[in-house]
């Protein structure tokens, strides 16, 4: 019979299982915190309604509905991926909770790959919720379900890096002014609820660099207009995801 080993067997566990068990602990948090759920389905959903409802912009040709509801969608994901994640992050730094964090096994890599996979956790609720509310508004989306996916995946990792990047490296009182105020400024510059043609011809090429003017002109080219996967938009995306995650996984601070 052989004897059974009792020997000790001390070390970390599989980066996967520490990763997926920090993400459990990052959505159940998210989920409890009535602010960050004003923030990321509350607000975009009164804005669907009530710039769907009303004739407040000019969207053109065609129901209102099928303009905003991208855009809409779009803000979500900046909602949650950018501000909701860099607020409660730099909040988390200045309580010391990343500081705890940082005596664990997890990395700084294993520590964004869980408040990404948390996003995106969070994201599927948000983009079920608002695709029923526009629904019964009277969208109709067309084109390619997976081309909107890959969009939404891009804009999320291209937001969750740029939010990361601030809570790691400013303090938690400016994380949370400045990501209020980048928030209010992409969600009036980003042709979420005004079209780009609004703005000067000058400033159109500039706004257009912007992740979320890249990500509401792809959905909104998928969902409204049928079209395939822009590759404009994808490669604005893909670059601000590569340098924004880039450089937070170089300069986050647990402290």
């Amino acid at each position: 019979m052989t004897p059974l080993d009792l020997t000790p067997a001390p070390g970390a566990a599989p980066l996967r299982r520490m990763v997926l068990a920090q993400t459990g602990a990052e959505v159940r948090a998210t989920l409890r915190n009535g602010e960050q759920l004003l923030l990321t389905l509350i607000i975009p959903v009164l804005l669907l309604v009530g710039f769907s409802a009303a004739p407040l912009v000019n969207v053109g040709g065609g129901p209102r509905v099928d303009f905003i509801t991208p855009g809409v969608l779009a803000l979500a994901v900046m909602s949650t991926a950018f501000t909701g994640q860099a607020i409660a992050t730099g909040f988390e730094r200045r309580y010391g909770v990343l500081k705890r964090l940082g005596a664990t096994p997890l990395s700084r890599t294993g520590l964004m790959l869980s408040k990404t996979l948390a996003v995106i956790a969070v994201e599927v609720f948000q983009v079920v919720v608002i695709s029923a509310v526009a629904l019964a508004l009277g969208w109709r989306p067309a084109g390619s379900p997976a081309a909107a996916l890959l969009l939404i995946l891009l804009g999320t990792a291209a937001f969750s890096g740029l939010g990361l990047l601030m809570a790691g490296t400013l303090r938690a009182e400016a994380t949370l002014a400045g990501a209020n105020l980048v928030y209010l400024v992409l969600l009036g510059c980003g042709g979420v609820v005004f079209p780009l043609s609004v703005f000067p011809d000058s400033v159109e090429p500039l706004l257009e660099l912007l992740p979320i003017t890249a990500l509401t002109g792809g959905l909104r080219s998928v969902l409204s207009d049928g079209t395939g996967l822009p590759l404009g938009a994808v490669l604005v995306l893909a670059a601000w995801a590569v340098l924004t995650l880039g450089l937070a996984s170089r300069t986050f601070r647990w402290e």
